[in-house]
């Protein structure tokens, strides 16, 4: 637990399995979306011999999930099962903490899936086609941009993932702005925690019989919660980054292969950034045939990317809602590889054992000087070398102040690496 500096909800269950606030090894979130993959094959697959597959695979995931050093294998034995869906289905993670958990629980399935993932950044050549609010965050606003305008627009069932349901109002505001638009039959809520209240799962029922449709709710744990009081918060000893200049920082391009999308994006006071988007992050939507290609741009940056190690503990980071490909890329940079991903959730830190933020470090964001984005759980020299990825270039400018409380951190080196389509910018840059 951790106390979330919100007048709209003051309390956050820190997970340990999704790669967000605490550094985990790269195949443990990465396994989390793949066990809400089998959770789903179980609920639509009719055939025994299907549900006699999942079985074993299931028992293997959760062991995955509670012994971390055993997630690679249970990780890599669900894709080896190529699970296919007996219908298609389109999966829409929730930014930006369930970003690569629903990309995760969507690549699990071998074919007949499609993603996309909202987004709160805004790219004025887009029209966004599913807008709604998240009532208790910081920041309401979700947007969808999809590429192809038929990607919501058939009726297949839809797969709402984030990674923790409360109150499940999200889901709701969700599927009522999809059933005005795209009215289906189906949905699915799938997150790593449900805590849903009676009253709060009899809103699902009302909505299904005011809609006319069916929704299901799947976890990896439910149970229920009781809040009284407010938490009592008192400033942070420290922030957790050194005082000293600390470690080397090394820009570099990393050529990945993977197309581009050559949109635009302007922040809160209007600046533009002209640098084009990853087209196949998961923001602009994807279908299982893209996987080949997000594999292969997977395998060239870890490969590159392995060769610059120097220490034996790495920190691979993932910025904002690009989490997906970081996590995957840690994933096959070798031993002692962990990952997280910097947020814009504003978290409490106290240093003590029964809590889930020990320290925390605060700066502006690259992508809007306006918000700000925090890295926790990372002491000083807790890593040899830290990288940081971006999908997208940024002026220097604006990536110095997460850079150089990195360079406190970083007990050798500090490699950000901005991934590009281009093969001749690889190697050092900026």
């Amino acid at each position: 637990m951790a106390a979330r500096i919100n007048k709209k909800r003051s309390f956050l269950f820190v997970s340990k399995v999704l790669g967000k606030h605490i550094p985990v090894g790269p195949y443990t979130p990465l396994l989390s979306g793949a066990a809400l993959a089998l959770l789903l094959y179980r609920e639509m697959s009719g055939d025994t011999e299907g549900r006699e597959v999942m079985g074993p695979l299931m028992n293997q995931a959760v062991h995955g999930l509670i012994h971390p050093e055993s997630a690679e294998e249970a990780y890599h034995a669900l894709l080896a099962a190529r699970l296919v869906l007996p219908q298609p289905v389109l999966f829409i993670g929730f930014a930006e903490t369930a970003t690569a958990l629903g990309h995760s629980m969507y690549n699990a399935f071998a074919g007949g899936a499609s993603y996309i993932h909202t987004t709160r950044e805004l790219i004025p050549e887009l029209e966004s086609v599913v807008t709604f609010e998240e009532e208790h965050s910081h920041a309401v606003d979700h947007l969808c941009y999809a590429l192809d305008a038929g990607l919501l627009s058939g009726t297949e069932p839809i797969v709402l993932v984030d990674d923790e349901i409360t109150t499940g109002n999200t889901a709701i505001n969700t599927i009522r702005d999809i059933q005005s638009k795209f009215p289906r039959r189906e949905y699915v809520v799938a997150s790593l925690l449900d805590w849903r209240s009676a009253g709060n799962i009899q809103a699902y029922r009302d909505l299904e019989q005011e809609l006319g449709i069916r929704i299901t709710a799947l976890s990896l744990l439910q149970g229920s919660i009781k809040v009284e009081g407010i938490p009592l918060l008192q400033a942070a000893a420290d922030s957790g980054a050194a005082d000293s200049a600390g470690a080397e920082l090394v820009t570099t391009y990393v050529f990945d292969g993977l197309e581009r999308l050559p949109v635009t994006s302007a922040d809160g006071q209007g600046i533009v950034n002209p640098s084009p988007y990853l087209k196949h992050s998961g923001r602009f939507g994807l279908e299982s045939a893209d996987n080949a290609q997000i594999d292969a741009g997977v395998s060239r940056v870890a490969g590159q990317l392995r060769e610059l190690r120097e220490g034996r503990r790495t920190l691979v980071m993932g910025v904002g809602e690009f989490m997906y490909l970081p996590m995957r890329i840690a994933a096959e940079m070798g031993e002692g590889v962990f990952y997280q991903s910097s947020t814009r959730s504003p978290i409490h830190p106290e240093r003590r054992a029964d809590y889930g933020v020990h320290s925390a470090a605060a700066y502006p964001s690259a992508g809007d000087t306006e918000i700000m984005n925090f890295i926790y759980n990372v002491d000083p020299g807790q890593y040899d070398d830290i990288f940081v990825l971006l999908e997208r270039e940024v002026p220097r400018q604006r990536i110095a102040p997460m850079t150089d409380i990195l360079q406190r951190l970083a007990g050798n080196k500090v490699h950000l690496v901005v991934l590009t389509s281009e093969p001749d910018r690889g190697g050092p840059g900026l």
